[in-house]
């Protein structure tokens, strides 16, 4: 497998790829490129769409305002997505932004937003955390763009989980306080994280969470974390003794 390129500039484009094809960039993409990057003509843009593989492109500045990219050749066949399911009680604002951005960094699948009995935000705008998740997909090397689900209330996710997943969520009362432990024993199913909100759950959520059939809970040591911080802690943990860490590096 070809290692990826972190020098070049990488965009996301929902276009078809192949060599030889000329994309033209909206007005967005246009102004980034040249205004807020400063490429000029000839320039290359690693480019991925989620469904062809990254490709290498080039800069074609047609005008005051028009811009394209020639595309060459492909650096890296498309991968499979991931698998780990992410879902979350959603934080407010820039910690938000911060929480989905860490998640398709550490290789979440995709992302569902529940609500909780003790979660603080009403409202969530999907819209903002797709681009959040498109930027961190450009930044980090991702391959393919984590779906971002409609929120969903706590006892409707619960319900509609498959009954084959192993449901992993975070509790200070774990009986195992080893969390590498208690991950090496789950059984080898698809895996779901569940991050609860500040405040954790209330005791009603919880107790449905342990009665499930296949459950593990995930303890996060003495200190209290919060919300953004735990996600990643909860994420790089499973990650590193259950998920895609473990695969072997191939140049």
């Amino acid at each position: 497998m070809a290692r990826p390129d972190f020098r070049t500039q990488r965009l996301f484009l929902d276009a078809d790829l192949k060599a030889g094809a000329e994309i033209p960039l909206g007005r967005d993409q246009a102004n980034y490129v040249r205004n807020v990057l400063r490429l000029s003509a000839g320039a290359p843009v690693l480019v991925f769409n989620g469904r062809d593989g990254e490709w290498r492109t080039a800069l074609q500045d047609a005008g005051r305002r028009a811009v394209s990219l020639s595309v060459q050749s492909q650096t890296r066949a498309q991968t499979a997505p991931g698998e780990l399911a992410y879902a979350f009680a959603p934080l407010k604002h820039a910690r938000l932004d911060y929480m989905v951005q860490k998640a398709v960094e550490m290789g979440a699948a995709s992302l569902t937003p529940v609500i909780t009995r003790h979660t603080q935000v009403a409202r969530v705008n999907l819209e903002r955390m797709r681009a959040n998740v498109i930027e961190a997909a450009e930044q980090c090397g991702v391959l393919s763009i984590p779906p971002v689900h409609e929120p969903q209330p706590f006892e409707r996710w619960l319900m509609a989980l498959p009954p084959d997943a192993t449901l992993i969520f975070c509790d200070e009362a774990a009986e195992i306080a080893d969390p590498v432990e208690a991950l090496r024993a789950a059984p080898d199913t698809p895996l779901v994280l569940l991050l609860g909100p500040e405040g954790g759950f209330e005791e009603a959520e919880r107790r449905a969470l342990i009665a499930r059939n296949r459950v593990i809970r995930l303890s996060l040591g003495p200190r209290i974390l919060r919300a953004d911080t735990a996600a990643v802690a909860a994420l790089a943990l499973v990650q590193a003794v259950r998920g895609d860490w473990r695969q072997a590096r191939r140049t």
